[in-house]
């Protein structure tokens, strides 16, 4: 089981299952693992935070039956995260991921970060927090020391196959120079061998890939190009 918490020597690549073939769920993942990927990353939508309602615990339940030592990296694009906590942990997600957007206080009323990440923790799982493209980054500086995982969005979540945005790069050198060698720095969203060399320059370890991934040919050349990237030093 691969351990985020290691300084990779190349590119985590993550294979976003969004884009994946949902009739054929089991063999898409078992053939781009087989060709290399990393980890699966899976996004859970409520129709609240993002329009598009997508997976839940059901599917990491079944990821997890099939795939016993692929590590499960779930982004949670939801309003209450803490109503899920349990529930993914028990079907077997390795690392639990929800937004700074619906927590105290971008959002009044909203999610106690630092309360919810001790109980991501307590459950077992790896702890990580998101940003979309519009958020300024220095909302998280006070959750940063506490992270497995930051990521950053680099299109605005909901659907896949959008393009890559540019301008997130700022915020991910910034983050890049708060976190120690122990967090993880991923990017979602237009991830694809035209882009991962600027997502890896400015900091990112972990890279997010999905129509670029499985709508390719040739799958294992898209995952050993993301591998090939430079890593930023540390």
């Amino acid at each position: 089981m691969l351990d985020i918490t290691v300084p990779p020597i190349r590119p985590l690549v993550a294979a976003s299952i969004l884009s994946a073939d949902f009739g054929r769920m089991a063999e898409e993942c078992r053939d781009v693992l087989g060709k290399g990927a990393d980890l699966l990353h899976v996004d859970v939508m409520d129709g609240h935070f993002v329009p598009n309602l997508t997976m839940g615990a059901d599917m990491i339940r079944g990821l997890r039956r099939h795939f016993p030592d692929t590590y499960i990296d779930v982004h949670l694009m939801v309003e209450r995260p803490q109503d899920y906590v349990a529930m993914f942990a028990a079907a077997g997600a390795n690392l639990f991921a929800f937004h700074l957007e619906v927590s105290q206080p971008a959002k009044p009323g909203g999610v106690d970060a630092g309360k919810l990440l001790q109980q991501v923790r307590a459950a077992g799982m790896d702890a990580g927090m998101v940003i979309n493209p519009p958020t300024p980054a220095e909302g998280l500086a006070p959750y940063l020391d506490r992270l497995d995982l930051v990521l950053v969005m680099s299109v605005n979540p909901g659907r896949s196959g959008q393009a890559f945005m540019p301008q997130v790069l700022e915020k991910v050198h910034w983050i890049k120079a708060r976190i120690g060698p122990g967090t993880r720095l991923e990017m979602d969203g237009g991830i694809s061998p035209a882009t991962v060399d600027q997502a890896t320059a400015a900091g990112a370890d972990t890279l997010v890939t999905a129509s670029a991934l499985f709508g390719a040919a040739d799958r294992a050349a898209v995952i050993d190009r993301l591998h090939a990237a430079r890593l930023a030093p540390r």
